[in-house]
Protein backbone atom coordinates (compact mmCIF):
# COMPACT_ATOMS: atom_id res chain seq x y z
CA UNK A 1 0.00 0.00 0.00
CA UNK A 2 3.26 2.23 1.01
CA UNK A 3 4.29 1.72 -2.55
CA UNK A 4 1.52 2.91 -4.39
CA UNK A 5 0.91 6.05 -2.30
CA UNK A 6 4.87 6.66 -2.53
CA UNK A 7 4.58 5.52 -6.64
CA UNK A 8 1.38 8.06 -6.71
CA UNK A 9 3.23 10.83 -4.72
CA UNK A 10 6.56 10.43 -6.80
CA UNK A 11 5.22 10.36 -10.31
CA UNK A 12 3.57 14.01 -10.17
CA UNK A 13 2.99 15.58 -12.74
CA UNK A 14 2.42 12.53 -15.15
CA UNK A 15 -1.11 11.76 -15.20
CA UNK A 16 -2.51 9.40 -13.50
CA UNK A 17 -5.82 6.50 -13.32
CA UNK A 18 -5.91 4.71 -9.80
CA UNK A 19 -8.45 1.88 -10.14
CA UNK A 20 -9.31 -1.28 -7.84
CA UNK A 21 -6.03 -1.70 -4.80
CA UNK A 22 -4.66 1.38 -6.18
CA UNK A 23 -7.76 3.19 -4.79
CA UNK A 24 -7.42 0.57 -1.93
CA UNK A 25 -4.65 1.93 -1.15
CA UNK A 26 -5.98 5.71 0.16
CA UNK A 27 -8.89 4.06 2.07
CA UNK A 28 -8.97 6.31 4.97
CA UNK A 29 -6.19 8.54 3.74
CA UNK A 30 -7.70 10.09 0.90
CA UNK A 31 -6.22 13.61 1.98
CA UNK A 32 -3.32 11.92 -0.30
CA UNK A 33 -5.26 11.92 -3.32
CA UNK A 34 -4.72 15.72 -4.64
CA UNK A 35 -5.39 16.29 -8.49
CA UNK A 36 -3.92 20.13 -8.43
CA UNK A 37 -0.99 19.08 -9.66
CA UNK A 38 -1.53 17.17 -12.36
CA UNK A 39 -4.51 15.07 -14.04
CA UNK A 40 -5.85 12.55 -11.74
CA UNK A 41 -8.99 10.06 -12.81
CA UNK A 42 -10.16 7.85 -9.76
CA UNK A 43 -12.62 4.66 -10.75
CA UNK A 44 -13.70 3.21 -7.83
CA UNK A 45 -17.15 1.10 -7.74
CA UNK A 46 -19.18 1.82 -5.00
CA UNK A 47 -17.48 -0.20 -2.07
CA UNK A 48 -14.02 1.59 -3.19
CA UNK A 49 -15.81 5.11 -3.42
CA UNK A 50 -17.25 4.14 0.34
CA UNK A 51 -13.90 3.07 1.73
CA UNK A 52 -12.28 6.47 0.51
CA UNK A 53 -14.61 8.65 1.47
CA UNK A 54 -15.28 7.25 4.59
CA UNK A 55 -19.17 6.09 4.29
CA UNK A 56 -21.02 2.90 4.13
CA UNK A 57 -21.84 1.28 0.58
CA UNK A 58 -25.20 1.76 1.19
CA UNK A 59 -24.86 5.48 1.21
CA UNK A 60 -22.58 5.78 -1.31
CA UNK A 61 -25.49 4.03 -3.47
CA UNK A 62 -28.40 6.45 -2.21
CA UNK A 63 -26.47 9.68 -2.40
CA UNK A 64 -24.51 8.52 -6.05
CA UNK A 65 -24.10 12.35 -7.56
CA UNK A 66 -23.84 14.17 -4.31
CA UNK A 67 -20.72 11.95 -3.07
CA UNK A 68 -18.95 11.90 -6.12
CA UNK A 69 -19.72 15.52 -6.83
CA UNK A 70 -18.18 16.25 -3.37
CA UNK A 71 -15.41 14.04 -3.29
CA UNK A 72 -14.45 15.64 -6.80
CA UNK A 73 -14.30 19.01 -6.24
CA UNK A 74 -12.43 18.00 -2.92
CA UNK A 75 -9.68 16.12 -3.60
CA UNK A 76 -9.40 18.09 -7.54
CA UNK A 77 -9.93 15.05 -9.21
CA UNK A 78 -11.99 13.48 -12.01
CA UNK A 79 -13.83 10.95 -10.55
CA UNK A 80 -15.35 7.81 -12.50
CA UNK A 81 -18.00 6.23 -10.13
CA UNK A 82 -18.83 2.83 -12.01
CA UNK A 83 -22.43 0.75 -11.19
CA UNK A 84 -25.33 1.22 -13.19
CA UNK A 85 -25.70 4.54 -15.01
CA UNK A 86 -22.07 5.42 -14.34
CA UNK A 87 -21.11 9.17 -13.02
CA UNK A 88 -18.34 11.14 -14.30
CA UNK A 89 -17.73 13.87 -12.03
CA UNK A 90 -15.30 16.94 -12.63
CA UNK A 91 -13.47 19.13 -10.40
CA UNK A 92 -15.71 21.85 -10.97
CA UNK A 93 -18.81 20.06 -9.72
CA UNK A 94 -20.15 19.16 -13.23
CA UNK A 95 -21.56 15.36 -13.10
CA UNK A 96 -22.41 13.38 -16.11
CA UNK A 97 -24.39 10.13 -16.41
CA UNK A 98 -23.09 7.32 -18.84
CA UNK A 99 -26.15 6.49 -20.89
CA UNK A 100 -24.10 3.02 -22.25
CA UNK A 101 -23.44 -0.20 -20.59
CA UNK A 102 -25.58 -3.10 -19.39
CA UNK A 103 -25.86 -5.32 -16.16
CA UNK A 104 -23.41 -8.37 -17.96
CA UNK A 105 -20.50 -5.75 -17.28
CA UNK A 106 -20.56 -6.45 -13.51
CA UNK A 107 -17.83 -9.17 -14.28
CA UNK A 108 -14.45 -9.20 -13.45
CA UNK A 109 -11.94 -7.89 -15.58
CA UNK A 110 -14.38 -4.76 -17.02
CA UNK A 111 -12.96 -2.59 -14.43
CA UNK A 112 -9.85 -2.80 -15.56
CA UNK A 113 -10.77 -2.95 -19.67
CA UNK A 114 -12.60 0.99 -18.83
CA UNK A 115 -9.01 2.06 -16.75
CA UNK A 116 -7.06 0.94 -19.89
CA UNK A 117 -9.53 2.93 -22.18
CA UNK A 118 -9.22 6.08 -20.22
CA UNK A 119 -5.43 5.60 -19.70
CA UNK A 120 -5.40 5.01 -23.23
CA UNK A 121 -7.28 8.13 -24.53
CA UNK A 122 -5.99 10.43 -22.31
CA UNK A 123 -2.05 9.51 -23.45
CA UNK A 124 -3.72 10.08 -26.75
CA UNK A 125 -5.05 13.57 -25.95
CA UNK A 126 -2.74 15.37 -24.16
CA UNK A 127 -4.07 18.57 -24.42
CA UNK A 128 -8.44 17.77 -24.43
CA UNK A 129 -9.93 18.64 -21.32
CA UNK A 130 -9.46 15.73 -19.31
CA UNK A 131 -13.39 15.40 -18.07
CA UNK A 132 -14.10 15.31 -22.45
CA UNK A 133 -11.58 12.38 -22.66
CA UNK A 134 -12.74 10.38 -19.34
CA UNK A 135 -16.60 10.97 -20.87
CA UNK A 136 -15.50 9.67 -23.99
CA UNK A 137 -14.03 6.71 -22.34
CA UNK A 138 -16.72 5.59 -20.29
CA UNK A 139 -19.34 5.97 -23.11
CA UNK A 140 -17.22 3.87 -25.64
CA UNK A 141 -16.29 1.16 -22.90
CA UNK A 142 -20.48 1.14 -21.73
CA UNK A 143 -21.04 0.70 -25.85
CA UNK A 144 -18.62 -2.05 -26.87
CA UNK A 145 -20.35 -3.65 -23.41
CA UNK A 146 -23.72 -3.11 -25.23
CA UNK A 147 -22.18 -4.61 -28.41
CA UNK A 148 -20.60 -7.31 -26.93
CA UNK A 149 -24.53 -8.46 -25.22
CA UNK A 150 -25.79 -8.56 -28.40
CA UNK A 151 -23.19 -11.63 -29.44
CA UNK A 152 -22.81 -13.53 -26.01
CA UNK A 153 -25.93 -11.82 -24.05
CA UNK A 154 -25.45 -10.86 -19.95
CA UNK A 155 -25.03 -13.98 -17.89
CA UNK A 156 -21.66 -14.93 -20.04
CA UNK A 157 -20.41 -12.22 -20.69
CA UNK A 158 -16.77 -11.72 -19.52
CA UNK A 159 -13.80 -9.27 -19.59
CA UNK A 160 -12.47 -9.79 -22.98
CA UNK A 161 -15.73 -10.23 -24.50
CA UNK A 162 -15.79 -6.00 -23.99
CA UNK A 163 -12.26 -5.53 -25.37
CA UNK A 164 -13.12 -7.72 -28.49
CA UNK A 165 -16.13 -5.49 -29.10
CA UNK A 166 -14.49 -1.56 -28.64
CA UNK A 167 -13.67 -2.06 -32.66
CA UNK A 168 -17.47 -2.43 -33.36
CA UNK A 169 -18.80 0.06 -30.59
CA UNK A 170 -15.83 2.60 -32.53
CA UNK A 171 -17.28 1.50 -35.99
CA UNK A 172 -20.75 2.47 -34.35
CA UNK A 173 -19.85 5.84 -32.91
CA UNK A 174 -17.82 6.77 -36.59
CA UNK A 175 -21.16 6.05 -38.26
CA UNK A 176 -22.99 8.62 -36.08
CA UNK A 177 -25.59 6.29 -35.59
CA UNK A 178 -25.51 5.52 -31.39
Amino acid sequence: MEFVRRAVRDSAPLPVVIDADGLNAFAGMSELLDGRSRTMVLTPHPGEMARLAGLSTADVQLRRVEVAREFARRHNVCLVLKGARTLIAEPGGQVYVNPTGNPGMATAGSGDVLTGVIAALLAQHPTAPVEQVVCAAVYWHGLAGDEAVKARGELSLVATDVIDALSAAARVIESGKH
